[in-house]
């Protein structure tokens, strides 16, 4: 029998657990095994989440979560008065749930400030390195555990480290993403490819963009790819956020291809994109949430990485290609582009064929 850490906790007296996750859309997704991992080791208890109110559609649903908390981003600039009235609401319906253990993902100050005012009895949260803003003595003193943050480390395991430390050792089979369309998103992405005349499994599912563009790829080659799909007799369907600046680059891409593609981008909430991703034979794209969230759906995925790392970013659970430049040895850097010039050459210099070549050993193995 495998050890465990000498002060694991008791998960016998555990009634309600809180896990916060601030952060962004394909962070949360990547945390949901956590509440996988929890309610089938502590199947009596009650599973909260405290996220981002624009990032709560990663999370409803879940099967293992009772209640979603929420955080407007929009708080911090309505005031002085009206952020407080709102803070305060959440403290009081937090407070009301008597949690008995809190797990902090990040490490953002408000995580220290909850589990001391919410007087769990235990809380565990990511060590903090030496001289972090707020005070080592403070966030040390307020959890009864802490775990590591070992570089190079997938985020999917990193956040499951939050409870192995306390004693849970989850198993391979609850490390998977969960995502839920929802029966509404569902039907909706049937209506929309019906129309498109594109049947279920019979298309390659393609989103370019990010809110970050020095993650994206060129213009030029993602319509060469796309030219290179159509003449091999793929369908491809486009997709992207309704934000402006992804609209035009998804403009600009099809403006270049022999024959445009179908073209969603800006017509689906993220629940519809999932529901289209679960549809497709083959998901393409940068590091991004929607790449994420095809994972999550169990389609395999052909990801192109830059400036961010694939070690710890890369698809999870799924068969999939990375694709990334190798003549550039200063990736990955993290870096807002190149001299933080928001155009990243390790992107703009992969080739067309190297996608290419990713998306024929998915497609025909």
């Amino acid at each position: 029998m495998h050890g465990g850490p000498a002060d694991a906790i008791d998960l016998k007296t555990l009634g309600r657990v809180i896990v916060v996750k601030l952060r962004h859309h394909g962070d949360v997704l990547l945390a949901s095994p956590v509440f996988t991992v929890l309610k089938n080791h502590v199947p009596r208890a009650q599973i909260d989440a405290l996220v981002y109110a624009d990032t709560q559609e990663m999370l409803s649903q879940h099967p293992a979560i009772s209640r979603v908390h929420t955080i407007d981003r929009k708080w911090k600039s309505s005031g002085m008065l009206s952020r407080a009235l709102s803070e305060g609401s959440l403290y009081r319906a937090l407070r009301s749930r008597r949690y008995d253990l809190l797990v902090h993902l990040s490490d953002q100050v408000r995580g220290a400030w909850l589990a001391r005012m919410l007087g769990c009895r235990y809380a565990v949260a990511p060590e903090r390195a030496a001289g972090h803003a707020a005070g080592c003595g403070f966030w040390k003193h307020s959890f009864t555990h802490r775990y590591p943050l070992v570089a190079r480390r997938h985020a999917v395991e990193l956040n499951l480290d939050a409870l192995r430390r306390i004693g849970i050792q989850p198993s391979e089979a609850e490390r998977r993403l969960v995502l839920v369309p929802g029966a509404e998103a569902e039907a909706r992405v049937a209506e929309l490819l019906a129309s498109e005349g594109i049947p279920d499994g019979g298309f390659i599912h393609l989103h370019p963009a990010s809110r970050w563009r020095f993650k994206c790829w060129t213009v030029e080659g993602t319509a060469a790819l796309i030219d290179r799909l159509h003449a091999d007799g793929e369908r491809v369907v486009l997709t992207s956020a309704p934000d402006r600046s992804e609209l035009d680059l998804v403009a600009a891409i099809r403006g270049r291809c022999e024959r445009a593609p179908a073209n969603l981008a800006g017509k689906l909430s993220l629940k519809m994109v999932a529901a289209l991703a679960g549809r497709a034979k083959l998901f393409i794209g940068v590091d991004s949430a929607p790449m994420h969230i095809a994972t999550a759906m169990g389609t395999p995925v052909v990801a192109l990485f830059g400036p961010s790392g694939e070690t710890e970013w890369r698809p999870w659970g799924v068969a999939h290609r990375t694709v990334a430049s190798s003549v550039h040895p200063c990736r990955p850097c993290g870096q807002d582009g190149c001299g933080g010039g928001k155009v990243s050459e390790c992107l703009t210099s992969i080739a067309p064929d190297a996608v290419l070549e990713a998306a024929h050993s998915l497609l025909r193995p």
